[in-house]
């Protein structure tokens, strides 16, 4: 069976490691991986993962355009093993410009982070760039962090009920370490989650039922790597023992149909 994980954070190998490191304090959470591009080549050899979506975090808005430079060139390079996402700031100077320009360069989305960008979900920035977005590119967000209100549920409700033309990627099953909450909060909404860095925390039984309120046509496989091993992450997946169709949705089908991918 084919398999895309949706969600791989990589970095330039002359900070990679230093990059993941900060990841991992940032979370308190140890990263299994260096945050390389060929270390998760090697783990996609390893587990027959036949492609990653792959992004990074502007953590400042002079670092939007190098950061989706590299991306850009990372998936060129390995023609058919990536796709890319950009990634934006709300205080970016253009990003009407920047958004036509990541589409230029084969990106298929664009990845934010709250938390690490220090910006309310539903800030008057935030929404001037979802509406510049709605209709070009689909969004993939970090969602919940029980120590922040950047990114809570209850603020992507809100632009969810104000963009509803937006495609949204729910990160962490709509909020990490806030599972429980987020899933009754996002249920229902055109959103699509992913399971990164949430099946380590959740019992196979539990995390079955958050799929059931999201909808398995919404949920796509994701690794989180450098912090988790995504062959780990598939075996926890298989755990959760849902039936072959379902499977294949969450593994590939989904994210293809979200993205217009060839199959």
């Amino acid at each position: 069976m084919k398999i895309i994980d949706s969600h791989a954070h990589i970095f330039p190998d002359k900070i990679a490691e230093k990059a993941s490191f900060n990841v991992g304090a940032f979370y308190d959470l140890a990263m299994a991986f260096d945050g390389k591009v060929k270390t998760l080549l090697n783990l996609g050899d390893q587990y027959s993962i036949d492609q990653f979506l792959v992004h990074s975090v502007a953590t400042t808005p002079d670092q939007v355009e190098s950061i989706n430079n590299y991306i850009s060139n990372v998936i060129n390079k390995y023609e058919g093993r990536f796709i890319g996402f950009a990634t934006l700031h709300p205080d970016y100077k253009d990003i009407r410009k920047e958004i036509d320009r990541a589409i230029s360069l084969g990106l298929k989305g664009i990845k934010l982070h709250p938390d690490f960008q220090r910006f309310h979900i539903d800030s008057k920035d935030a929404m001037e760039l979802y509406e510049i977005l709605e209709g070009h590119l689909p969004l993939l967000i970090h969602t919940g962090d029980f120590r922040y209100e950047y990114s809570k549920p209850e603020r992507l409700a809100r632009v969810l009920d104000r963009f509803p033309r937006l495609q949204i990627i729910a990160a962490h099953f709509g909020g990490w370490s806030e599972w429980e909450s987020a899933s009754e909060i996002l249920a229902g909404k055109n959103v699509y989650v992913d399971t990164s860095s949430s099946l380590y925390a959740l019992s196979p039984e539990k995390a079955r039922s958050i799929i059931e309120r999201f909808g398995v046509d919404h949920v796509l496989f994701g690794s989180d790597y450098p912090m988790w091993n995504p062959g780990e992450e598939i075996q926890r997946v298989k755990a959760l023992e849902l039936d072959e169709a379902d499977y294949e949705k969450i593994m590939h089908l989904n994210i293809e149909k979200l993205l217009n991918l060839a199959t």
